[in-house]
């Protein structure tokens, strides 16, 4: 699984701002629509619904919100780097500044869970944080998750 079958240039975002994680989820919702051309309401309570299952905040300001709905055929994802971290309830109390959304098809099991793994992997790496964080444009930012090296992390 690479990242750039699932990230386009246009769904990554350089310096969202937002006051508070449902904000944020609610933005992220809105440009995972335009996207998908799935509702935007339908994608935002999806997210609801499993963040009411455990927090998607993993730790060291990375957050990997997710679901599944059975309106898409493939998997898809929006990358943000917010203007400003936001509490998420992350596992290690840390804000989240570094946002990686990914809906994924109900029937989609492995390649989902190899997508989040993925994911997971690329942003557990903390020179690939830094350089996240350090970026400035979203086309940077997408250069950067879909680099070569990135790919193999």
């Amino acid at each position: 699984m690479e990242i750039n079958e699932i990230l386009k240039p246009e769904a990554v975002l350089s310096g969202l701002k937002v006051g508070n994680k449902k904000h944020m989820l609610q933005e992220l919702a809105r440009h995972a629509s335009e996207l998908t051309k799935i509702d935007e309401r339908k994608i935002f309570e999806t997210l609801l619904e499993r963040e009411r299952l455990g927090t998607t905040g993993v730790g060291n300001g990375i957050a990997i919100p997710h679901g599944k709905l059975k309106e898409i055929d493939r998997l898809h994802a929006v990358f943000a780097r917010l203007d400003k971290p936001v509490d998420f309830a992350a596992i290690d109390e840390h804000p989240v500044d570094l946002v990686f959304l990914l809906i994924a098809p109900e029937g989609a099991g492995a390649d989902h869970l190899k997508a989040l793994a993925r994911i997971s992997r690329l942003l557990r790496d903390e020179s690939m944080r830094k350089k996240l964080r350090g970026a400035d444009s979203s086309d940077g930012l997408y250069l950067l998750l879909t680099q070569p090296e990135a790919q193999a992390a």
